[in-house]
């Protein structure tokens, strides 16, 4: 039996998932229970009733859309930094699998993609790292310009969200430059345990430099403005179905809210940004939209339902492709008589 096959790899590697997401739901339980009673729970029963249903299977569409968007731009970046081939189906499986981790704090986790791509094309860690990070930072960038759009009108945030964008901006230039990480790693030479970090640095900055070139980074950042719209837009109709009236202002709260709240909850580093994203939305609609359209129950019932379909039916997704992907490398492991393969999580914590 090869490695691939045995407990302690696949099955080890389930039930770390499960054991982390089983903090994840107990956390968002927490959190939901808190919201409830703030809400009052028997108001916002009757309220989460009343909402269509069919709005609901929109919706999901729409964050699909944002995922398929999202997708497109993860497969381009495999190509400019020179990933072997692979299929689309594989690639899409390997990008879905990072929603998995999206209960990790910070969603350190999703380095999990970078494992699954060396072993199924041998990738260094460090190249896909990269990657990774030029997702988060490009998706960073679109979401800071739609709360952009918000502070014209509101001041919510201002200051916090200026901070974030800086950081952003100033990261994008260290990441263009591919000799200022490794330099700055020199004065910790002296130490043996800093010689795989910086391994892992050269390989990261040498990959972070052709994903940064002005024309593809402001390609992706757009790509990123738009499916990060659709779910902006999943948002607005998650308000109007509790019966907020539509209006262009209400699209441009929703826009503001999704958006701001969803930097907050990851410059949090919580998992999944739980409790500081839930608080941020509910707070700035109570604060964005008049009493007499927004009451407690309906803002936090927007609350639940948006981060049910950004959050928690991406984990669902993401759980699901995880679990067949785990499926094709054990296969293919053992086509491969492959030896001395580990869990996943065991790689994934060196390359981190």
């Amino acid at each position: 039996m090869t490695p691939a096959a045995e407990p302690g790899t696949v099955g080890t590697d389930r039930k770390r998932l499960a054991g982390r997401l089983a903090i994840g739901v107990g956390l968002a339980i927490l959190v939901v229970t808190v919201l409830a009673l703030f809400a009052d729970a028997r108001q916002l029963w009757d309220t989460l009733r009343a909402f269509p249903l069919w709005r609901l299977g929109v919706i999901l569409a729409l964050t699909l859309g944002n995922y398929l968007l999202r997708f497109a731009k993860w497969h381009v970046y495999l190509r400019v930094v020179g990933v072997p081939a692979v299929s689309v189906r594989t690639s899409a499986l390997v990008f879905l699998s990072g929603f998995s981790m999206a209960l990790t704090p910070g969603k350190v986790g999703e380095v999990i993609k970078a494992v699954y791509l060396r072993r199924l094309t041998g990738t260094p860690v460090a190249k896909i790292g990269a990657v990774i990070a030029a997702e988060r930072i490009t998706d960073g960038l679109a979401m800071l310009g739609l709360a952009g759009i918000g502070l014209t009108q509101f001041s919510y945030g201002r200051p916090l969200l200026a901070v974030a964008a800086l950081g952003a901006l100033a990261l994008v230039l260290v990441l263009q430059r591919p000799t200022l990480l490794p330099s700055l790693l020199k004065p910790l030479r002296r130490w043996r345990l800093t010689a795989k970090v910086e391994e892992h640095a050269i390989g990261f900055a040498g990959a972070s430099n052709a994903l940064y070139r002005p024309r593809l980074l402001l390609g992706a950042v757009a790509l990123g403005v738009v499916s990060w719209a659709l779910e902006c837009v999943a948002f607005y109709l998650v308000l109007t179905g509790l019966g907020v009236p539509a209006s262009w202002h209400l699209l441009l709260v929703a826009v503001f809210t999704l958006s701001a709240s969803s930097i907050f909850g990851a410059l949090s580093m919580l998992p999944g940004g739980l409790g500081v994203a839930e608080a941020s939305v509910t707070g700035i609609l109570l604060v964005l939209v008049t009493e007499t359209e927004m009451g407690r129950s309906v803002a936090v019932a927007a609350t639940l339902l948006i981060r049910f379909a950004t959050l928690w039916f991406g984990v669902i997704l993401g759980v699901v492709a995880l679990a067949a992907l785990q499926r094709m490398v054990a296969r293919r492991e053992a086509r491969t008589n492959l030896v001395g393969a580990r869990p996943f999580w065991e790689e994934a914590s060196e390359a981190t």
